[in-house]
């Protein structure tokens, strides 16, 4: 907002001006003057205050009336207004010009109208939209930052909808509205402006894709909530109401950050004025406020359930026959993707990555949507998307969809301090790779997208080295008593080879291994051969270092030490690519105990976890 404004006096004339309340008016003197004058004075209404001001020396101060000064080159005039108008013109500054003698020769004048004009937002995130906050045009982070927030409209209010609410511009309801960050246009002055003025509300062209604005319509005939701003319209003329007048708008975003967007967008509103019919209009007022579109939250999985998601296969009855039962223990919801949706795909945490997006009025769930769609590509749409309940994704335009995008690969840590850096909402964790021309990499457009929501700074991992490539397949956390609050559980072939050496000078080295499990070779595997396999030593000795650098990563960028972490016995084998696989199934991904019918075996393993 300008806090000054030029107006150009001509002796021997009286304009009409509008003063905004806040605003200064500045008044040339000396170019104003008519030829031979020497001096002036000035005369004003009460509403009116003026100031003189003298270029090169201080202010002069209030220019009573019946005041003369001399006129020098760069003598200035100052105009203001505290008070909004009653009528159009009711007040006014005259201007007097006198000669050597002191005899008058000519007047300026200028008719004043004053008005209050103000945008405003929750500037100071506490649910309230105050009058004229000053920090409303800036926006900074943090519990004492300042700024308004908005949320993506990401969810579907009405099941008639095909789409998000965002990709549309109609309300359905007023539960659309809980979604919107509220915006008021306050005006004060006469009921009517002056000819020639409007007042004018506007988004940049460069932010007409991200944001979009309703205003309510015929309040008392039946409230309609019409789309006045986004996409295709960048401006909207508003009615001035006259008196003291609140207009209500309604502000959603449209688009989550990004690397093209940094989430920030302005919206504007202007006072125009045009000198006659057919001449152009020119702004002499405008307010600005500003919203940063809340970024998407990733969740770590040390917070306490709310919703379980599992997949109904032909083969896993008795399992989630044994999950419910975990469920309804732990006093939340199983919601189960049967067939029809899940197309026989059980990975349901490689096709999905939930977090939340949250601003002062409110917040709601948002599920990202991995790029790798397989047989689970509907489910979020179908299952997920709702009242309350977002949905985001982001598609590679022409990258190639490696199994790094697929969201095994995409996990957050609870919340850390690093080097006395707090990081309250944790740090995202993706897998990558070795700069080389043959590693793979989660597509950029995800990555991109993880990077520029800016609150869970992510760290890049080594996982190419897996045949998935997952994160998820080394590290995880657990809650801890203590006040850590966690403990970084990560794979170990180290530890599983310790645990074995002394299982076998307990005598167990014969102990039969996967005994009774179909999924694995039927020949008998036992300690004893695993610990003589001097090639899968090796293999595993390799990825032990591959562990060891990621290990080495996170203790730095996690800011732990070593009493922080848990190492879980795992054992992995490479396949003819040269990748890992897991040797039996990977207790670090979550699962209590590998699937496996023999309990000595079971137990071996149950010991080397407790350990």
């Amino acid at each position: 907002m300008l806090g000054e404004r030029t107006l150009r006096l001509q002796h021997g004339s009286r304009i009409q001006a509008l003063c905004v309340l806040g605003t200064h008016l500045a008044v040339d003197v000396h170019g104003a003057a008519p030829a031979g004058a020497v001096a002036f004075g000035v005369k004003h209404t009460e509403g009116v205050s003026v100031e003189v001001l003298a270029r090169g020396r201080a202010e002069v101060g209030p220019a009573p009336s019946g005041t003369r000064w001399p006129l020098d080159e760069g003598m200035v005039l100052r105009f203001s207004m505290s008070q909004a108008s009653t009528e159009v013109n009711d007040n006014k500054v005259i201007v007097s010009f006198y000669a050597e003698g002191g005899q008058p020769i000519d007047q300026a004048g200028v008719f004043l109208t004053g008005i209050g004009l103000s945008l405003d937002v929750d500037a100071d995130r506490d649910g309230v939209v105050e009058k004229n906050n000053p920090n409303k045009a800036s926006w900074t982070w943090g519990p004492e930052g300042h700024g308004a927030i908005l949320l993506v409209s990401c969810d579907r209010e009405s099941p008639l909808s095909p789409a998000p609410d965002c990709d549309d511009e109609r309300v359905f309801s007023k539960e659309d509205l809980l979604d919107m960050s509220r915006m008021v246009l306050r005006t004060e002055g006469p009921q009517h402006l002056p000819r020639g003025y409007e007042i004018v509300l506007y988004i940049p062209v460069s932010d007409a894709d991200k944001v979009g604005v309703f205003h309510v319509q015929n309040p008392f005939f039946g409230q309609r909530y019409v789309h006045v701003l986004g996409r295709r319209k960048l401006c909207h003329t508003v009615q001035h109401a006259g008196g003291a007048a609140e207009l209500n708008f309604f502000v959603e975003g449209l688009r989550f950050p990004d690397d093209s967007f940094p989430g920030l967008v302005s919206i504007h509103v202007s006072l125009l004025e045009t000198l006659a019919e057919g001449i152009p209009h020119t702004p002499i007022f405008t307010d600005t406020v500003v919203f940063r579109v809340a970024p998407w939250i990733m969740t770590p999985n040390t917070l306490a359930p709310v919703n379980v998601f599992v997949c109904s296969m032909k083969d896993n009855y008795l399992f989630i026959k044994e999950v419910k039962n975990l469920v309804n223990k732990a006093g939340c919801d199983l919601k189960v993707c049967f067939g029809y949706i899940n197309r026989g795909d059980r990975w349901m945490q490689d096709e999905i990555e939930f977090g939340y997006t949250q601003a002062p009025q409110k917040s709601f769930p948002v599920v990202l949507d991995s790029p790798q769609d397989r047989g689970l590509e509907r489910a979020p749409i179908k299952e997920l998307l709702g009242p309350d309940f977002g949905y985001v994704s982001r598609e590679p335009l022409f990258e190639a969809v490696s199994s790094l995008d697929s969201f095994g690969n995409l996990e957050v840590s609870p919340p850390v301090t690093v080097a006395g850096k707090e990081f309250p909402l944790g740090r995202i964790l993706i897998g990558s790779s070795f700069p080389t021309p043959a590693g793979r990499r989660m597509t950029r457009v995800v990555r991109d997208f993880l990077f520029a929501q800016q609150v869970q700074a992510p760290v890049e991992l080594y996982s190419d080295w897996l045949a998935t490539g997952h994160v998820n397949e080394f590290v995880t956390f657990v809650p801890s008593p203590d006040t850590k609050r966690f403990r970084m559980l990560m794979a170990s072939p180290t530890a599983c080879y310790k645990l074995f050496r002394e299982k076998q000078k307990e005598g167990q080295g014969e102990a039969t291994m996967f005994k009774g499990y179909s999924g694995m070779d039927t020949k008998r595997v036992t300690i004893n051969k695993v610990l003589s396999n001097n090639i899968m030593v090796q293999q595993n000795q390799y990825v032990q270092r591959c562990i060891d650098w990621n290990r080495d990563i996170l203790k730095k960028e996690l800011g732990l030490t070593e009493e922080d972490i848990i190492d879980l016995p795992a054992l992995f084998k490479l396949d003819k690519q040269g990748k890992a696989m897991p040797y039996f199934p990977n207790m670090v991904r979550g699962v209590p105990a590998p699937r496996v019918l023999s309990s000595q075996w079971l137990c071996v393993l149950r010991c080397g976890e407790e350990k």
